[in-house]
């Protein structure tokens, strides 16, 4: 009993120190400016003036919108893309098969900032920049989501896609209406993993988009605040990336069954 007792203090205590940031953050953002010194949590005097100065400064709802439209599509692209090559490397027998998993790998393994000098290069080319395409497209394909789905399709039973097979099932309606349906803990960790990738993407903007009508959440709130937007305000910027962090915070909370769920049974074995 003591031993589960000592186990429990030792959780909440954990959880106390990894959740104090960003309570106190949150906190900060409905304080005067001159109670930031303090390290309480309930303000003296609440105030909506950070949260004021964010909205109007820079157009906060039309980046909220053009990073959830950019996440959103690239998210559903590369769940759609990622489950049919999964697919394919997992229950289809082609020649090169083995050596397509290996290409996968070995480009998991090339840094990113190696490939935005040509990527730059080729959007330019194509009369994207500026443009939702360049936002969207680099982020349609994951090798890393294309490794999940491979690994959780390789747990489904075989028996049960021979028998679709034998029944005039296509592959193509044996991916959609038969392993698709039973991979909800896959779909939902390459979902929250692809969504937090691209809403959280601050240097690939950057370098494509400088029309403000296109700027996505963190390229307006990286302007807010060490632009001279924020007036020096601290309040003002911890609620800039408040407004940044939330819908990400939100996403996790709702799907963390089913997160821990999935990254708990998708092994990376064979």
């Amino acid at each position: 009993m003591m031993k589960r007792l000592g186990i429990y203090a030792a959780l909440i205590l954990g959880a106390i120190v990894f959740l104090y940031p960003f309570l106190w953050m949150l906190s900060a953002t409905f304080k005067p400016e001159l109670e930031l010194g303090g390290f309480h949590l309930i303000p003296h005097r609440v105030t909506w003036e950070n949260y004021r100065l964010v909205f109007t400064k820079i157009p906060i709802l039309r980046a909220f919108i053009n990073s959830l439209f950019v996440s959103a599509t690239a998210t559903t692209s590369v769940i759609v893309f990622g489950a049919m090559v999964g697919y394919a490397l997992s229950r289809l027998s082609f020649p090169g098969r083995d050596l397509i998993l290996n290409v996968i790998l070995f480009t998991m393994m090339i840094p990113a900032q190696l490939t935005l000098i040509p990527l730059y290069t080729l959007i330019v080319r194509l009369g994207w920049a500026d443009s939702y395409q360049a936002l969207i497209v680099p982020g349609m394909m994951s090798g890393f989501a294309i490794l999940l789905f491979r690994q959780f399709f390789r747990t489904i039973p075989q028996s049960l896609i021979e028998a679709a097979r034998l029944d005039g099932c296509s592959e193509w309606q044996i991916l959609f209406h038969i392993v698709l349906p039973l991979s909800k803990p896959v779909i939902t960790t390459v979902g929250i993993l692809t969504f937090m990738g691209m809403w959280n993407d601050l240097l690939w903007p950057l370098l494509v988009i400088h029309d403000r009508r296109l700027m996505t959440m963190p390229q307006v709130v990286a302007l807010f605040s060490i632009g001279g937007l924020a007036e020096a305000r601290v309040g003002a910027q911890l609620a800039a990336a408040t407004l940044l962090a939330l819908p990400i915070i939100a996403a996790y909370a709702f799907f963390q069954r089913t997160f821990i769920e999935s990254m708990a049974t998708t092994g990376l074995k064979g």
